[in-house]
């Protein structure tokens, strides 16, 4: 495997591996848990990682990487609740996995340069590949916490007993 210099693969590769790692003592019923009726679940977070991987991330790639300066709509996941809410989390996690390996190998395939390519986002106006990577990261590492947070609410607070009133937790 060649160094192409694209910035962030490492992380992208990582997150699946981070993310079993949080949902490893999680029963169906925790990962459906939410914290407030206006707030994901781990099901729902997994499910909009899935959707997101192939309708945004992989459409833009792609697009970024099939002609000069293409144009991008800015993403909105709140359009999609519905498609996340009774989403199956394995299904989702598997999905989710499957698309980001395939994602990773291809990236990892660019030549050097790539990152360089430009194109049009309508709300945010030009942006570099390797910008959109970095923002990729950003979004994972964001939804990372969020599965932490609601693991720690759901499955551990409850087992510490007193000690958890130490513990401010935002799921």
């Amino acid at each position: 495997m060649t160094d192409n210099g694209l910035p962030c693969l490492g992380l992208l590769e990582a997150t699946p591996g981070i993310l079993r790692g949080l949902m490893t003592e999680l029963t169906d019923e925790d990962a459906r848990w939410k914290p407030a009726p206006d707030r994901f679940s781990v099901a729902e977070v997994l499910a909009h990682l899935s959707h997101s991987e192939g309708h945004c991330y992989r459409m833009r790639l792609d697009r970024f990487m099939a002609g000069a300066r293409p144009e991008f709509e800015p993403d909105d996941a709140q359009m999609y609740l519905d498609l996340y809410r009774d989403a199956n989390p394995e299904d989702s996690f598997d999905h989710f996995e499957e698309q980001r390996e395939n994602n990773i190998e291809f990236l990892r395939g660019l030549s050097a340069g790539a990152g360089d390519r430009i194109a049009l986002h309508k709300e945010y106006g030009e942006i570099t590949l390797a910008q959109m990577l970095n923002e990729w990261a950003l979004h994972d590492l964001g939804h990372i916490r969020q599965i932490a947070e609601l693991v720690r609410a759901r499955k551990y607070k409850a087992g510490a007993g007193a000690m958890a009133a130490s513990y401010n937790l935002k799921p």
